[in-house]
């Protein structure tokens, strides 16, 4: 079964034994795929040798149906033996407890597939304790993305559990899966030691205690953890006294590249704290602040780093922070001698006059490419104003739908 013709036989198979109906969805997508080989064929091009599986209920160019349990089943069968199905995107559907299940048996036995994605489905506690308990042994998977369903803290404590013994998986996304206290201290601990894990999303716990206490543990591990490159805290219901705490460990850190700390309490006093760590030229390359409140004197203390100390950073994000023309045009100034800065993220502040100039300026000059930034520059009446572009930081995987324009720039950046 190394082809997609092989595997809709497989597929069609396998219904008629459970006696279903085979799903359109999966066979409508099977059959697209196996139109593009052709496709290639004619082109005299090679035949892929891995095929994505992508079946994301959302998907309405493809589907107005969305898959459930009794999909799991078959769909399990079919590829319980496949070695051409790498990855399997099966978000924004409705499968719970017992359609994970049968996605556990899969990865016990799939020597091939590295990435599952069940976002946004109704999975819950036993779900989340199949699919992790499988991982026990599967040493294939290097991508989970459990965002969105409800597994609550025994869920997190499963996976916790698992990342002690798991040496294979890479990425593990665990936001809005209403995780608590006691399960995100145990996954930073955890973290303290796995070897293994490149990017960890904890968006959006459930905290109860305004002492920071997860914050701390996070930080703690960042001190010794040297493998990790990418971190989502957004919803941490973080202040400066967590930014502080980050910033005194991330000094030390030589590994972290991406660190998503959008949508939190962090002020301007955070935001120096911030600075401090920019003025170290760690390796920190994408840091995202969206929807705090760093203020005019933030954005200030941002730019004094990044323009007389810092040549690592790549991606500022400071959308929605209460910023206004003097410390955007501090921002825009700092990009002006800092070279390595190429994206840069201003929409839903207060774009005054003096940062519309500035900002122009810098798109006029090509110092800033539209691409690399969600504002663009207008006049009415000799007056510049800036626009707002549907579109920021292209990295942020877990929203990004992998069809439409986009679609092959995004596949591109996933397997980069």
């Amino acid at each position: 079964m190394a082809d997609p013709s092989g595997l809709m036989h497989r597929y069609t198979d396998v219904c008629e034994e459970l006696g279903q109906e085979p799903s359109k969805f999966i066979t409508k997508v099977i059959d697209i795929e196996r139109e593009e080989q052709i496709i290639r064929e004619k082109q005299g091009k090679e035949p892929t040798e891995y095929m994505d599986l992508v079946l994301p209920g959302n998907n309405y160019l493809i589907t107005d149906t969305r898959l459930t349990d009794d999909d799991m089943l078959p769909l399990y069968k079919t590829l319980e033996n496949s070695t051409y199905v790498q990855s399997l995107d099966l978000r924004y559907n409705e499968i719970g407890d017992a359609g994970a299940i049968h996605l556990a048996k899969l990865l016990e036995v799939t020597v091939m597939l590295r990435s599952l994605n069940v976002m946004c489905n109704e999975i819950g506690l036993e779900g989340a304790r199949a699919i992790a308990g499988a991982l026990q042994t599967n040493e294939s998977l290097v991508s989970l993305k459990m965002n969105g369903n409800k597994i609550g803290n025994k869920g997190g404590m499963a996976f916790a559990g698992i990342l002690q013994v798991n040496n294979t998986l890479e990425e593990l996304d665990l936001g809005d899966t209403d995780q608590g206290t006691e399960s995100v201290i145990a996954l930073a601990t955890v973290l303290n030691q796995n070897k293994s894990m490149r990017a960890f999303n904890c968006n959006r716990p459930l905290l109860f205690s305004h002492q920071e206490e997860t914050t701390v543990h996070m930080a703690r591990m960042l001190k010794v953890n040297k493998t990790l490159r990418e971190l989502h805290l957004q919803k941490y219901d973080m202040r400066d006294f967590g930014a502080e705490r980050l910033v005194e460990t991330l000094i030390e850190n030589i590994s972290l590249t991406y660190l998503d700390l959008s949508c939190n309490r962090i002020t301007r006093d955070g935001a120096k704290h911030i600075a401090t760590l920019l003025r170290h030229n760690t390796p920190l390359k994408i840091l995202d602040l969206g929807f705090n409140r760093i203020e005019d004197d933030g954005a200030t203390y941002l730019a004094g780093a990044l323009a007389e100390f810092n040549n690592t950073l790549t991606h500022l994000v400071i959308t929605s922070n209460q910023i206004r023309g003097p410390g955007l045009c501090a921002i825009a100034k700092a990009m002006k001698t800092n070279i390595s800065m190429t994206n840069v993220y201003i929409w839903g502040n207060d774009l005054e006059t003096p940062a519309c100039v500035a900002f122009n300026e810098l798109i006029e000059t090509c110092r800033l490419e539209l691409h690399d930034t969600d504002v663009k520059p207008y006049v009415v009446d000799g007056v510049v104003y800036l626009s707002e572009l549907s579109h920021g930081i292209r990295r942020h995987y877990y929203w990004t739908p992998f069809y439409g324009p986009d679609a092959e720039e995004m596949r591109a950046i996933k397997h980069s």
